[in-house]
C-alpha cells in the first residue's frame, strides 16, 4: 500500500549560490553530519549537497507536511548503502508524522531515488506499507529494503 508519493527538481546553480553565500551555516542546518561528509571534498559538491535537499524535501511531500508540524530538515536524512543505493532515515518530527501515517499492523518503507544532470537535481520519494508480518519475511529474505 503506497502511503505518500513527493518529488523535486531543483537547480544546482541555486546551492551552488547558497553555498557561496551562506557555506558552513546553511549546510550545519540543513544537513546531518553524515550528509555534510558525504558532499564535502566530493568533486560534485553542490550536486551532492542539491540531490540530498531534493530528497528532503520530497520526502517531506511525501509525508504531506512539508517543513511543517514537526517535521524539520535535519530530521530526513539521505545516506547510500556500500552498493551505492541512497536510502532515508528519519527522526523526530518526521519519525512521528510517518508513524501516525502508518496504518496499525503495517510496518512502512521509504524508497527514494535520486539523480542530477547539470543544472538539475532530482529526487523522487514513495513511502508504502506492508503487514507487518510480511515486512518482517521480506526483510528476512534479504530484499534490500529498509525499514524507516
Amino acid at each position: 500500500m503506497i502511503l505518500g508519493v513527493g518529488t523535486d527538481l531543483l537547480d544546482i546553480r541555486r546551492i551552488e549560490r547558497t553555498l557561496e553565500r551562506f557555506g558552513d551555516r546553511f549546510c550545519e542546518r540543513v544537513f546531518t553530519e553524515i550528509e555534510r561528509a558525504r558532499c564535502e571534498g566530493h568533486v560534485a559538491r553542490a550536486a551532492r549537497y542539491a540531490q540530498r535537499y531534493a530528497a528532503k524535501e520530497a520526502c517531506s511531500k511525501a509525508l504531506g507536511t512539508g517543513f511543517r508540524d514537526g517535521v524539520a530538515w535535519r530530521g530526513i536524512g539521505v545516506d547510500n548503502l556500500p552498493s551505492g543505493k541512497p536510502f532515508l532515515t528519519l527522526t523526530g518530527g518526521a519519525r512521528q508524522r510517518l508513524e501516525r501515517l502508518t496504518p496499525p499492523g503495517m510496518a512502512a518503507s521509504i524508497d527514494v531515488s535520486l539523480s542530477d544532470e547539470y543544472p538539475m537535481a532530482q529526487a523522487v520519494v514513495v513511502i508504502w506499507a506492508l503487514p507487518q508480518q510480511q515486512h518482517e519475511q521480506a526483510q528476512a529474505a534479504g530484499d534490500g529494503r529498509q525499514s524507516r
